[in-house]
């Protein structure tokens, strides 16, 4: 049985330590990044997703993929988070965030779903800010929550296919881009980290294991499933 995830953004982070998990599970992993994926018996597809026209040099090479797939698991993992606010935000920027939050995970189902056959999962990569909101990042927190929602039009509109969906929305994860967005200083880590009932940052192996579970679990189809520690509510 061939078995074979396809994901986007998975040279670091949560996506490089699915890519890792699923292809110790023998799954055949296909990376779409602009960055290659640094892991031996991946494969790399690079693409700029911000480009409305990203998928044309690639389309080939994905429907022969999918076309040899007994099993597909589509991931949407890549994301752009910017620091906006709603009294600021320009239409373009705004505009270059919806494309590869949103518009482009749409492009791949679009291409890929009339090949999937039962038994396929489709995954959609959310946050915390899918279904609340915080200050400074209002392009991340808009496209995050219209990716709940092509989740769940996603189960609707793929009734009787044998294909299930499902939004995992991570909490505060140890990865580089939150480090990045953080910086080094002890006193937001503190912040941040007092937020969150265990008081910790969220490995990235933990949303793996979500993931995981979410691919193999047909029951959960539909569900929007926060994987976060448990966020203190103020």
């Amino acid at each position: 049985m061939s078995k074979v995830l396809i994901l986007s953004g998975g040279s670091q982070g949560i996506g490089f330590a699915t890519a890792k998990r699923f292809l110790a599970e023998g799954y055949r992993v296909v990376n779409l990044s602009r960055r290659a994926i640094d892991l031996a018996g991946a494969e790399h597809i690079g693409v700029d997703m911000q480009k409305r026209d990203w998928l044309d040099n690639c389309i080939n090479d994905l429907e022969a993929v999918a076309k040899d797939a007994d099993e597909l698991v589509l991931l949407h993992n890549a994301a752009r988070h910017d620091s906006d606010t709603v009294r600021d935000l320009l239409v373009e920027n705004f505009a270059d965030v919806l494309q590869v939050n949103l518009v482009a995970p749409q492009q791949l189902n679009t291409l890929l779903i009339p090949l999937m056959k039962p038994g396929s999962a489709i995954l959609y990569m959310g946050s915390t800010l899918s279904e609340k909101a915080v200050a400074g990042c209002a392009s991340y927190i808009a496209s995050k929550h219209g990716v709940v929602g092509l989740m769940k039009a996603t189960t609707q509109d793929l009734i009787g296919r044998g294909i299930h969906t499902a939004c995992i929305c991570p909490g505060f994860t140890d990865t580089a881009m939150l480090r990045g967005n953080l910086g080094d200083d002890p006193v937001v880590m503190a912040a941040i980290t007092g937020m969150v009932s265990y008081g910790r940052l969220i490995d990235p192996t933990e949303i793996v294991d979500t993931i995981w579970f979410c691919a193999q679990s047909p029951v959960i189809n539909g569900s929007v499933l926060h994987a976060n520690l448990g966020q203190i509510e103020r």
